[in-house]
């Protein structure tokens, strides 16, 4: 019986030296079940400035009829619904600067001293006046989509005046609407 246990020790041995030969050459080759390599990461994201209101860059020439105002609108004195040729000019320089803004819209406000006792006329006179300063800006090459229009009608303090206000530019006239 001795015999027959070494035999089966000797069986054992050699089962166990073939089958470690094997395991190198398992190793080298790579197993089908397991996934690609994972791509490389992204880059980072990249950081962007906030946005700024924007201002159109200084209008070669005087704008005759255009005041300046200090938070960057402009206005426009107005007594009745036609422009005049100066100020249809300035309104159309302005209108090429404005139009070379890559985005943005441009708000023009009008208003009325008069008539005090009519609120209706005094809306459709700041419309009109309105109209004609989208309609300069329109032929100074200024995209009309771009162009909102806010009759003010009558305001607290009366002016005959249009604003035109660049991208990103406050109304002058906030708190006279409120009251």
């Amino acid at each position: 019986m001795i015999k027959g246990r070494a035999h089966l020790s000797r069986r054992a041995a050699l089962a166990a030296g073939f089958g470690l030969l094997g395991l190198p050459a398992r190793a080298e080759t790579p197993d089908q079940a397991l996934p690609p390599d994972p791509m490389p990461a992204p880059p980072p994201p990249v950081q962007l400035t906030p946005l700024r209101p924007q201002t159109p860059q200084a209008v070669a020439g005087p704008l005759q009829g255009l005041q300046t105002l200090p938070q960057g609108a402009f206005r426009l004195r107005m007594t009745g619904t036609d422009l005049t040729a100066a100020q249809t000019a300035s309104i159309q320089a302005l209108a090429r600067n404005l139009a070379a803004l890559p985005q943005g819209r441009i708000t023009v406000e009008a208003q009325v001293a008069g008539p005090a006792e009519d609120v209706s006329a005094a809306r459709r006179l700041s419309l009109a006046r309105a109209q004609a300063v989208k309609s300069a800006l329109i032929a100074g090459g200024l995209t009309p989509t771009r162009i909102d229009l806010r009759p003010l009608g009558r305001l607290s303090s009366p002016q005959d005046a249009v604003d035109i206000l660049p991208p990103g530019v406050a109304s002058p006239n906030a708190e006279a609407r409120r009251s």
